[in-house]
């Protein structure tokens, strides 16, 4: 939050800027036992719809992606059970993030975007 305040001064002299913020099924769905971080993610998913409409009539936008399981460290830390060798790679999400952040996601804002396999 305090840093994408302390940034928007800059965001704002942008013809075109995007805020892009990592959600999680637990902002968009309650999860039991999963605590501050489900809070957390669904404090994202507010700021990301308060945000953008605050910033309704700049070139700002901002959206949230919701990446779904992927194969990193912390899921398996979270998950440290689970075969993760079939969940999507990092690699494998970043044409998403660089859509979102890209001119191609213009007029795209207060979204919460996912992942489609």
């Amino acid at each position: 939050f305090f840093i994408t305040q302390a940034c928007l001064p800059l965001l704002e002299q942008s013809p075109d800027a995007s805020v892009l913020f990592t959600t999680d099924a637990a902002g968009h769905q309650g999860k039991a036992y999963w605590g501050a971080y489900g809070v957390s993610k669904f404090a994202v998913e507010g700021l990301t719809q308060t945000l953008a409409a605050e910033l309704d009539n700049s070139a700002i936008r901002v959206n949230c992606i919701d990446p779904g399981p992927t194969r990193t460290a912390m899921r398996k830390r979270a998950f440290p059970g689970e075969d993760n060798a079939d969940l999507k790679t990092p690699e494998t999400l970043a044409p998403l993030y660089l859509w979102a952040i890209g001119p191609d996601s213009r007029g795209t804002t207060g979204q919460r975007l996912t992942w489609d396999d």
